[in-house]
Parts: structure tokens; C-alpha cells; sequence
């Protein structure tokens, strides 16, 4: 049985997000019925008590967004996750273009989103060929991920990104991306051998975030010890 999960979207945020930021059509149609359509949205995060009012103008929040935004130094390529909590309440979490920030103060009742792990995955002629890409087995650990997942997102560097099939397999005892993981690659013109670094974001209940992160330390030591790795079977061969 999966896991309940409260109505959420996310998005990244394009030049001139300042002026407004469109509700993806699936979350409109899906959640946003009735006497609620002519409701104000009142957002809420935690590096703030404020509650900001924002006017919606079809599906787009206009008046009020531009204050929202500035009172936490919002910026191109920031990913903002909204968190429907009832009544047009939204819990408003922010995240560096990295998914590796996050804009909350140490509150006590801050949510337990997971944003400290990284994992390598290379491009090869058999994971695009079978669009289907192995986590590694210290996945498994990841607080932002669960068998009962089913599906994640992939996020490249400018914030643009991609829904895959994510699922589990018992013989291999580990996570895997699939139906996504070419498009993802064809799309961002990836070529046999090319090396992603994902940051995952989650809080084991809403949709994980897997975003392209090559800017931090644990990433960049990621890289360096698979090159390391290379660099040592390449040595070991040579002797032999």
C-alpha cells in the first residue's frame, strides 16, 4: 500500500518569476475545486511566521508573489516546492539550484526533508538502450526514497526536469530510474561515458527530487574517487 501523501508541485524558477509563477495544470485540475477557486492562497515557510496572502489570476499567483519572493532572496534557478496543507495553506520550501540549500531557520517543527546525499550514475549504451538506470545499493539508506515511490524527478542544472519511473528490484537488492532515464539523457545530449552527479531531495513522502549537483564538495569527491578507481585498474592491467 503506498504511503498518503499531501497535493504538492514543484518548480524552478525562470527570468521574470518575480511577477508571477504559473500552477502546473495537473495540480489545478486535480486539487484546486469548488469555493476554493476564488480563494486567495496563503503561503507559509519556515524561515518565517509570516503568512503571505497571493492573489491567483487563473492559474497564475500574481499580487502578493513579488513579496513572497523577495522576503527570502528568491533567485533564477531556485526550486520551490508547494505543499497543499488544507484551506488554499501552502508550506513553501526553497531550494538552492542545486537542491542542496535549503531557506529554513532551525524551528523546531521544520520538516525532515533529506538533501544530503549524492550518488555518480554514468551514461552507457545499456542504460539508455534499456531506459533503465541502477542506484547504488547505499541508496537504500536515503531517507527521500522508499519502495512505496514510485515515480521521481529528474532536475538538471537550470532547474528543468524530467519525470522517470522509479522502482525497486529484489535481485538486485537496489533502486532504479526508469522510463525517463533516455529522455533525460537524449534531452540533455548525453553521450556513452558522461558522468551525472545527483543531489536527492525528499521527505520519503512527497515526490524525491534526484538534481544535478557537480557544484559541491561531496559531489566533486564523488568524481574524484571514480576517476581514481579508473586510474588504478588502469595501472593494474599495465603491471599484468
Amino acid at each position: 500500500m503506498e504511503t498518503s501523501r499531501e497535493p504538492h508541485f514543484f518548480k524552478p524558477l525562470l527570468p521574470g518569476f518575480h511577477s508571477g509563477v504559473a500552477i502546473p495544470l495537473d495540480f489545478y485540475s486535480k486539487h484546486i475545486q469548488g469555493d476554493e477557486i476564488n480563494k486567495p492562497w496563503k503561503l507559509r515557510s519556515d524561515a518565517s511566521d509570516q503568512i503571505w496572502e497571493v492573489i491567483r489570476e487563473g492559474r497564475t499567483l500574481t499580487k502578493g508573489w513579488k513579496e513572497f519572493t523577495e522576503a527570502h532572496d528568491l533567485r533564477i534557478g531556485d526550486i520551490v516546492i508547494f505543499k497543499h496543507e488544507g484551506d488554499m495553506v501552502f508550506h513553501v520550501t526553497p531550494f538552492g539550484p542545486s537542491c542542496c540549500e535549503i531557506l529554513w531557520s532551525d524551528a523546531d517543527d521544520a520538516p525532515t526533508f533529506s538533501y544530503d546525499y549524492c550518488f555518480l550514475a554514468e551514461v552507457t549504451p545499456t542504460n539508455q538502450k534499456d531506459d533503465k538506470m541502477f542506484l547504488p545499493v547505499e541508496a537504500m539508506r536515503c531517507g527521500a526514497l522508499n519502495q512505496q515511490c514510485k515515480e521521481v524527478k529528474l532536475v538538471n542544472k537550470e532547474g528543468k526536469s524530467w519525470t522517470a519511473r522509479f522502482g525497486f528490484s529484489e535481485s538486485d537488492g537496489a533502486y532504479y530510474i526508469s522510463r525517463g532515464w533516455r529522455k533525460f539523457c537524449r534531452d540533455n545530449r548525453c553521450t556513452n561515458g558522461d558522468l551525472f552527479v545527483f543531489n536527492v531531495v525528499g521527505d520519503g513522502t512527497t515526490t524525491p527530487l534526484l538534481c544535478v549537483c557537480p557544484e559541491r564538495k561531496e559531489c566533486t569527491e564523488l568524481l574524484i574517487k571514480h576517476f581514481s578507481r579508473i586510474d588504478g585498474s588502469i595501472a593494474s592491467t599495465s603491471r599484468n
